[in-house]
């Protein structure tokens, strides 16, 4: 008997629940969004139509911004040209030097003739180090010649300067 009257009970508090549930669900469902009624859309004015707007017409930006950007950046004189070209130059040419010492280095571990002695120097004696770490000494050499170059080119282009005026 007990047993009946406490699953008559649990029935019940199930049943209430659910009802609750069920008109807390179907609430939202019955009162949609207060603002029913459409929204206007907002007109976008093109070249064509721009003479049928009413009133004063908003530009996007400020035109004093504009010229306060033109009045910041410097002239760079010619000497600062110079000198980062210079320094440009410099950079390129050692790169070139890089690059043809590792050619006649791949050469000569190729067993092709070289132009010059292989691991001999003129007036620095002779290299013992093994061909493949020179290579590798000459590649990282590059690496941070370029890294230089660039940079340079950051440094000069961060002044007003553009690439193709150091070249």
């Amino acid at each position: 008997m007990l047993r009946s009257r406490a699953i008559l009970i649990l029935a019940s508090i199930f049943a209430s629940s659910a009802a609750a549930q069920s008109s807390h669900m179907s609430s939202p469902a019955q009162n949609p969004a207060l603002p029913a009624e459409p929204k206007k859309p907002k007109k976008v004015w093109t070249n064509d139509n721009l003479s049928d707007a009413n009133g004063a017409v908003s530009v996007v930006g400020n035109s004093k911004a504009g010229s306060k950007t033109k009045s910041n950046t410097s002239k760079v004189s010619d000497a600062q040209h110079v000198l980062l070209r210079k320094q440009l130059e410099k950079l390129q040419a050692q790169m070139a030097d890089a690059d043809k010492q590792i050619v006649e280095l791949t050469n000569f571990s190729k067993g092709e003739p070289s132009k010059s002695a292989g691991g001999i120097k003129l007036g620095k004696g002779y290299n013992r180090e093994p061909i493949e770490i020179q290579i590798r000494a000459l590649q990282e050499k590059k690496k941070d010649l370029q890294s230089k170059m660039d940079a340079l080119l950051d440094e000069a282009r961060k002044k007003g300067i553009e690439p193709g005026q150091l070249r």
